[in-house]
C-alpha cells in the first residue's frame, strides 16, 4: 500500500455506519487496518448481523480477524494487537468496551503512545450518552434537520451524510490523525471522543454564523441556501430528469440569464425575499420546455452555475468524473475512489473487503501464537478462520 498514511497500524473494532467510514478513510490513505470481527453465527443470524457483515465498498482495504470477545484468550489477543498498533478505533456505547477488557486504561497499560479513537451518537458525557440512537436522532440535536425541507411539511430525512459519515466517521478519522501526530512529538497517547452530535453541530458552523450576523433566519425554507431562493435550488425539466442551478453571485447569477434569455426585468430583484417564490415559478415554467440533457448542453461547463442531478447509476460515467478517476470498479462493485488526493504520496484503491476471519491465523502467529495453539483456539471457538 501507499500513501501518506503508510506505515500507520491501526485496529478497529468492528462496528457499523460510522466507525466502518473512519476505518476506510484511514484505509484509503494507507494505513494498514485490522478489523477485529465477530464470529458469525452458523445460518447467517440475524438481520442485525447481515447488517453488520462486510460491505465490498466501506469495508475495504482491512485485515480481518474474527474473535470471541467474551472469551479471555479473545481479550488477550486484542490487546497483544495493541502493542504493534498506532490507533484503535471503536463504536461501541460509552463503558462497553471496559466491559470487554479492552477499554482505554487497558490498552494504554499496553501502549502509552496508543491513540484511542471512540465513535458515538451522543459522545462519552452528557445525559443523553447512555441512550441508543441513530444518524437521524443525533443531527435532529444539531440543528441541522430542522434546517432542512419545504416550510409547509415536516423537515425533510437526508441520508446518512451529515451525521453518520460527516459528523462521525471523518471527524473521527481527523480527530485520531490530528491526535497521532501529536502524539509523534509528546510521546503520549491519547482518547478521542467523536460524537456526530458534536460533528453535526460542527457542519452548521457556517449556518450559525450567518445566523449570528441577521443573514440566516430560522424559519426552513427561508434562506438563500435552503432551497427558497430562485436562483439555488433544483429544477424539473421536461424528460423528469432535473438540474441543480447555483447561481449566487450577481456575475454568474446575470451569465444565467443572458444564456437562457431572460429579459423580464423582474429578475433584477435577485436578493428580494418576497420575489423568490414568483420568480422561482418562472424559472419552474423555463426549465420545464428542455430536457435535462439539452439544457445541460446549454449551461453545463459555463459560470453560470448549472449542473445536471445524476442518479447512482448515472455519476460514475460522467465525463467529469470519468476524466478525474472519481470513481472506479472493483470486486464488480462501482464504488468512489480514495480522495482526497496526493501529490507526493498517492494512495492507491484498497483490496477488497476481506472474508470475516481471513487473517485470524496469520495474526495469532504473528503474536506469537504457535500452530497447536492456534487450533485449539479454533476449535475452542474463541477464533474463527474465514472457509473460503
Amino acid at each position: 500500500m501507499s500513501g501518506p498514511l503508510h506505515g500507520v497500524t491501526v485496529i478497529e473494532l468492528a462496528g457499523i455506519g460510522p466507525g466502518p467510514f473512519a476505518g476506510m478513510m484511514l484505509a484509503d490513505m494507507g494505513a494498514r487496518v485490522i478489523r477485529v470481527d465477530r464470529i458469525p453465527t452458523p445460518g447467517g443470524g440475524s438481520a442485525l448481523e447481515a447488517l453488520m457483515r462486510n460491505d465490498s465498498v466501506v469495508d475495504r482495504g482491512r485485515e480481518s480477524i474474527a474473535l470471541n470477545m467474551k472469551d479471555p484468550r479473545a481479550v488477550d489477543t486484542v490487546l497483544r494487537l495493541v502493542e504493534k498498533a498506532d490507533i484503535l478505533i471503536e463504536g461501541f456505547r460509552p463503558g462497553v468496551t471496559e466491559k470487554l477488557g479492552v477499554g482505554p486504561q487497558a490498552c494504554m497499560a499496553r501502549n502509552p503512545k496508543l491513540i484511542y479513537g471512540r465513535m458515538t451518537g451522543w459522545g462519552q458525557s452528557g445525559p443523553l450518552s447512555q441512550a441508543a440512537g441513530h444518524d437521524l436522532n443525533y443531527i435532529a440535536l444539531s440543528g441541522a434537520v430542522h434546517a432542512m425541507g419545504p416550510a409547509d411539511r415536516p423537515p425533510t430525512v437526508p441520508l446518512n451524510l451529515v451525521g453518520d459519515y460527516g459528523g462521525g466517521g471523518m471527524l473521527l478519522a481527523l480527530g485520531v490523525v490530528a491526535a497521532l501526530y501529536e502524539a509523534r512529538q509528546s510521546g503520549q497517547g491519547q482518547v478521542v471522543d467523536a460524537a456526530i452530535s458534536d460533528g453535526a453541530a460542527v457542519l452548521m458552523a457556517a449556518q450559525y454564523g450567518l445566523q449570528a450576523k441577521g443573514f440566516w433566519h430560522n424559519e426552513r425554507a427561508s434562506n438563500f441556501l435552503d432551497g427558497s431562493a430562485h436562483f439555488y435550488g433544483t429544477y424539473a425539466c421536461a424528460d423528469g430528469g432535473y438540474l441543480s442551478v447555483g447561481a449566487i453571485e450577481p456575475q454568474f447569477y446575470r451569465l444565467l440569464l443572458e444564456i437562457c434569455g431572460l429579459v423580464d426585468a423582474h429578475f433584477a430583484q435577485q436578493w428580494e425575499r418576497a420575489e423568490w417564490p414568483a420568480l422561482r415559478e418562472k424559472l419552474a415554467a423555463m426549465f420545464l420546455s428542455k430536457t435535462r440533457d439539452e439544457w445541460s448542453a446549454l449551461l453545463e461547463g459555463t459560470d453560470a452555475c448549472v449542473a445536471p442531478v445524476l442518479s447512482m447509476a448515472e455519476a460514475p460515467w460522467h465525463p467529469h468524473n470519468r476524466a478525474r478517476g472519481t470513481f472506479v470498479t472493483q470486486g464488480g462493485a462501482v464504488q468512489p475512489a480514495p480522495a482526497p488526493r496526493f501529490e507526493r504520496t498517492p494512495s492507491e484503491l484498497p483490496p477488497v473487503a476481506p472474508a470475516i476471519g481471513r487473517d485470524s491465523r496469520k495474526w495469532l502467529r504473528l503474536l506469537g501464537r504457535s500452530d497447536a495453539e492456534i487450533e485449539a483456539l479454533v476449535a475452542a471457538g474463541v477464533v474463527h478462520e474465514a472457509s473460503d
